[in-house]
């Protein structure tokens, strides 16, 4: 699993037209699943990225996760993080998780993310057309692949 996390002070998922989720201060994740990827992988990233200590404290040092500043989160699949792009110039996703496998994977985060940050994760929708807006704070974007555990 590959995971993009920017802290945002506010973000917003619009599908045809309709806003179908939208935060302020926290997180938006966006997640790409791959065959390899298993629970254990949903269970450690999940932890790792609600104890991120990426939020400002009240000496304006990330010190904070986003369970500390009772931050909002959305979480957005994008198969498109495990693009391969060694030969040519069109992206292979052949490592990316068709959704039979990455459906569930994905909801399984989309869980283990509201079991870790202690509250309701919204979301886009797999699969769909998205528009994602977000205004990135700082900015942080951190990268996170579950193979590496960095």
């Amino acid at each position: 699993m590959r995971a993009v996390i920017q802290r945002v002070s506010e973000a917003s998922v619009t599908i045809l037209g309709e806003k179908v989720a939208e935060i302020n201060k926290g997180l938006l994740i966006l997640v790409g699943i791959e065959d390899a990827s298993n629970q254990e992988d949903i269970n450690w990233l999940a932890s790792k990225i609600a104890n991120l200590r990426i939020f400002a404290d009240s000496e304006g040092v990330m010190n904070l996760s986003v369970k500390d500043c009772e931050g909002e989160v959305i979480v957005v699949s994008q198969f498109t993080l495990h693009a391969q792009t060694k030969k040519g110039n069109r992206p292979s996703y052949v490592k990316a998780s068709k959704p039979d496998i990455a459906i569930p994977m994905y909801e399984s985060f989309v869980k283990q993310m509201e079991v870790e940050s202690g509250r309701k994760v919204k979301t886009g929708q797999f699969g769909a057309d998205m528009k994602v807006a977000l205004v990135n704070d700082g900015p942080v974007t951190i990268i996170i692949d579950t193979k590496n555990k960095e």
